[in-house]
């Protein structure tokens, strides 16, 4: 029986005219030298024509067929039963699920089992065919610290609508950060781009040869102390590995129990006493696309966890407020 493809899709409308190599990571979650040695090697075709050059131009509606990538060497994740997992909304195409702080969302180096996607194959068994098969379904990510929303595609259909969406920039994805210190500005954009950190190659940071990042940010509450604090909402406009909190330190204020960039300092305490959070005050409360075939917007909100919503308890009532939270 021969094999099915690794990928077989038309190209979206948000990638029309994008590079092919470009479009194929895109697709399939592969880095672009993985996508461009498939392209070299005569295994993907656009419109029924193999594609000989990776600068080749997509066309909007051409059918996509990757007919390989070497899946067969990669171990597929199995399923578990023992993951918690919480369901904000789901339907036959997409299920968004609220990722609590400290769970891996996928199974990688050092994290091979006991990770959401473990939890996920459980409860959806035929997201074992869908995108990665390492990290199947997954479209976009959120780091083991960070809670919140988080979309998860249950077709490929979906998943070539999803990833394209975050592609163009038209999922809203919308954070609350408490933060050290108050911005000068109550809102403001940090466009700088991140890559991996030279000193430490387990960490991202600022530098000029990495990729495009933009944070734009709005700043809803501030509490004079000592210590200084500011509860920002942050949006993305990229997705890059450690966003919001590269870029926040960057700016000099960065995440309240962020230990690896900054944020991991003592003295945080409130009216209510001393404050003790383990992990990062980042959550993604707010996630927002249009649906992958209905094609209506679907707007999905986490609230803020325990941990968080009681940190803030115990700062107290804070000196300036802006929107409600």
């Amino acid at each position: 029986m021969e094999n099915e493809p690794a990928l077989q899709t038309p190209v979206p409308a948000a990638l029309d005219g994008e590079r092919v190599d470009r479009v194929v990571a895109l697709l399939t979650d592969a880095s672009r030298s993985r996508a461009g040695d498939a392209i070299d090697s005569g295994r993907v075709t656009l419109g029924g024509k193999v594609v000989n050059q990776r600068s080749h131009r997509v066309v909007e509606g051409d059918e996509l067929v990757v007919s390989d990538l070497g899946r067969e060497a990669v171990r597929v994740p199995g399923a578990d039963s023992s993951i918690p997992i919480n369901v904000l909304y789901e339907d036959e195409q997409v299920v968004v699920v609220d990722k609590p702080a400290g769970l891996v969302v996928h199974p990688g180096a050092g994290n091979p089992i006991g990770t959401l996607v473990n939890g996920l194959l459980d409860l959806y068994p035929d997201l074992a065919g869908v995108g990665s098969a390492a990290r199947p379904g997954i479209v976009h990510r959120l780091d083991q610290g960070t809670s919140g929303a988080l979309a998860v595609a249950r077709t490929e259909k979906a998943y070539a609508s999803l990833v394209a969406q975050l592609a163009d920039h038209s999922v809203s994805r919308r954070y609350l950060a408490l933060v050290w210190g108050r911005p000068e500005s109550t809102t403001g954009i940090v466009d700088a781009p991140i890559g991996r950190s030279s000193r430490d190659r387990t960490r991202m940071a600022v530098v000029s040869s990495g990729r495009p990042a933009r944070t734009r940010f709005q700043q809803l509450r501030v509490w004079s102390g000592p210590p200084e604090l500011s509860l920002l909402e942050c949006r993305l406009e990229t997705g890059r590995t450690h966003q919001i909190r590269v870029h926040l330190s960057a700016i000099g204020h960065p995440v309240v129990g962020d230990e690896s960039y900054g944020g991991d300092r003592s003295g945080l305490s409130g009216t209510g006493g001393r404050v003790v959070l383990t992990r990062p005050f980042l959550h993604a409360v707010h996630l927002s696309f249009d649906h992958p075939t209905k094609g209506e917007r679907v707007i999905v909100d986490s609230p803020l966890p325990d941990e968080l919503e009681g940190v803030l308890e115990l700062l107290g009532a804070p000196d300036d407020s802006g929107p409600e939270v």
